[in-house]
């Protein structure tokens, strides 16, 4: 009888370490899964990078990649050679880590460190990064024989530093960046972008403010329009501030040709027409190495301006994948004009 009574307990109490087994297990599987998921499908982090043929990676934050674009699209909109770019991007690399600092040695503020007691400007004049580009490259210009100089000795008859043989260390990575942003390198500057344009409110409903300036030619109101319509408002306004103060009429800025809308990222699309005239280096294709230029611009630019994708020589860069870079796209954008498309995807593809 114990014993039947003992079999008895024993069969009843079967049932529950199979549950707790099974729960076990259980456990262990979606255990494995997160950590898989986790190591499979790990955002990218965001910022821009350059891959030269041949050469390691150089990567750097969405903040320094759009500085380093600015100072390329100024050097550009002058007229001044590749070299000169070179010179200007070693130095920022040196002076602030290619950063728009609002401090430094003393009174230097700004990418190059420039100081409003030495007649470079005013401290806010110098935190605009065109203002500061600007005034490098005109103290620059003035160095004879600049362009076959040592690059220290060129960055240093500007600078004046108590350290002038750091900037040699630079040149490498200066030249590499220089390269890709003049375009005669292109597809090889790309940024990784999460965020997208965050529209102020105060944009939407002040009189003076972006978003009415931008929809002045629009049939709905800006703060009536919906998220995208806005984003797309707001970010045409800034990409034509921006174009205007760091490219000049070297790019113009219109619609896109007819068809030329994307299915996967809803909002307005726009023609970037570069000026090939405005490329130095006669030794290449002037127009296509002009809109490499200018398409690589516009992608350390998407996240301030709310691109969602940037088209062009039949590439693409698309804001949703853009941990992939430039992908090739079949009958894409030809080497005339840089399509871009203000506006969130619709989607992830």
């Amino acid at each position: 009888m114990a014993m039947e009574e003992e079999a008895a307990g024993g069969r009843r109490r079967r049932p529950l370490r199979w549950v707790l087994v099974s729960l076990l297990l259980v456990g262990a599987v979606i255990a494995g899964l997160v950590l898989w998921n986790r190591s499979h499908n790990q955002a990218t982090a965001e910022g821009c990078e350059v891959t030269p043929v041949g050469g390691k990676p150089i990567t750097m934050d969405l903040d320094q990649g759009e500085d380093a674009a600015t100072i390329a699209a100024v050097t550009i909109s002058r007229g001044l050679p590749e070299r000169a770019l070179t010179i200007a991007l070693a130095t920022a690399l040196q002076e602030s880590k290619l950063r728009n600092l609002d401090g430094g040695d003393r009174d230097s503020v700004g990418l190059f460190q420039q100081r409003p007691s030495q007649g470079w400007g005013t401290a806010q004049q110098i935190q605009d990064p065109v203002y500061a580009t600007n005034k490098f490259l005109d103290a620059l210009v003035k160095v004879r024989g600049y362009a076959e100089l040592s690059l220290t000795d060129a960055a240093q008859a500007v600078q004046h530093s108590a350290y002038p043989g750091a900037y040699a260390k630079h040149e490498a990575h200066a030249t590499a960046l220089a390269e890709a942003l003049t375009g005669r390198a292109p597809g090889t500057f790309s940024c990784t972008v999460h965020q997208f344009l965050q529209i102020d409110p105060g944009l939407l409903t002040s009189p003076s403010g972006a978003a009415t300036a931008a929809a002045t030619d629009a049939a709905t109101p800006v703060a009536q329009a919906s998220p995208t319509a806005q984003a797309s408002l707001v970010g045409r306004q800034q990409l034509t501030d921006r174009l205007r103060a760091e490219f000049g009429r070297t790019v113009t800025l219109g619609p896109a040709p007819a068809g030329a809308a994307d299915p996967k990222v809803a909002g307005t699309v726009l023609a970037l027409t570069p000026d090939p005239a405005a490329n130095t280096d006669t030794g290449t294709d002037a127009r296509r190495q002009s809109g490499w230029a200018v398409a690589q611009w516009a992608v350390a630019n998407a996240e301030e301006v709310g691109i969602g994708t940037v088209r062009y020589d039949g590439k693409v860069w698309r804001v949703d994948s853009s941990a992939a870079g430039w992908q090739t796209q079949a009958n894409g954008a030809g080497a005339d004009q840089v399509l871009i498309t203000l506006g969130m995807p619709n989607a992830k593809k």
